[in-house]
């Protein structure tokens, strides 16, 4: 884990990274005193946690503690909170400063019910959203693609019954290793990454790699028609492999290597000309 600091409103709030999870942690006693500006912000978070079990929520049975650096400079537990839970927290909070967040909150909501009901919004809404930060007209094409063909292989899985959570997990995870020598964890940890997500961080090239390394699954997943989890699996690396041939075959023809370590911020936003060296 990796602890940080984040400033707000000059005030400080003590977070810490989980690589295992990845997710960032927040220290609920800091953000409340943050937005109530209680002189006993611990007393108010025990009021609030009291508040909730008696409306019947289990947010409070779902907080945790994790070890943070305490005002006399010792790690002390506190409890802590992922984004989602802080979120419902700050629902929870009657203070004008949590007015913005909750403005927020309601306003994703209600463009995430509008998407739901007219798909296409959501193509439209990812499209300006790339266009916004930066990315290239070929990069966005690409990147909409991805989408498309990663909806289909997760159909099929659907279609044979796979569960949604660790089976998508551990088989997407068998495709990623498969083609790039990388889990995806190990990915991300390559291109520098946290919470962002990968293919949102992958060149056009790492990009088409993995797009053939998906469909070819899904195709493959098509014609066999597996039963249990372990032919998925097995079909999951056969699809891999499919994309690892075609990347060392580019590579050997090019005599660049196909996996960058760039990210968004470092280079694949068409912004930045930065030329690809590994």
């Amino acid at each position: 884990m990796k602890e940080s600091i984040k400033i707000f409103e000059a005030k400080k709030v003590r977070t810490i990274w989980d690589e295992e999870n990845e997710e960032w942690y927040f220290s609920i006693v800091d953000v409340v005193e943050i937005l109530t500006e209680s002189e006993r912000p611990r007393k108010y978070w025990d009021d609030l946690k009291r508040k909730l079990i008696q409306e019947g929520s289990e947010l409070s049975a779902k907080i945790g503690q994790l070890k943070l650096i305490a005002p006399d400079g010792k790690m002390r537990f506190t409890d802590v909170a992922n984004t989602q839970q802080l979120f419902r927290l700050i629902q929870s909070i009657p203070s004008p400063k949590a007015e913005p967040f909750k403005n927020w909150i309601a306003q994703v909501a209600k463009e995430r019910v509008d998407q739901l009901q007219d798909p296409e919004l959501s193509i439209e809404q990812a499209m300006t959203d790339y266009k916004r930060l930066g990315y290239s007209d070929n990069w966005i094409n690409q990147r909409l693609k991805s989408i498309e063909i990663r909806k289909e292989l997760t159909d099929e899985w659907k279609s044979k019954g796979l569960q949604e959570g660790i089976q998508f997990a551990t088989l997407t995870d068998i495709i990623t290793k498969t083609w790039s020598d990388k889990t995806t964890k190990e990915y991300k940890q390559y291109k520098g990454l946290k919470k962002e997500n990968l293919r949102d961080n992958m060149t056009n090239t790492e990009l088409v790699l993995n797009m053939l390394a998906e469909l070819s699954t899904k195709n493959i997943s098509e014609s066999f028609n597996p039963e249990s989890f372990d032919e998925h699996a097995n079909i999951a690396q056969q699809g891999g492999e499919i994309a690892k041939n075609a990347r060392l075959e580019l590579e050997s023809k090019t005599g660049k290597k196909a996996i960058s370590s760039l990210n968004a911020k470092t280079g694949i936003l068409s912004s930045k000309k930065i030329i690809l060296k590994n």
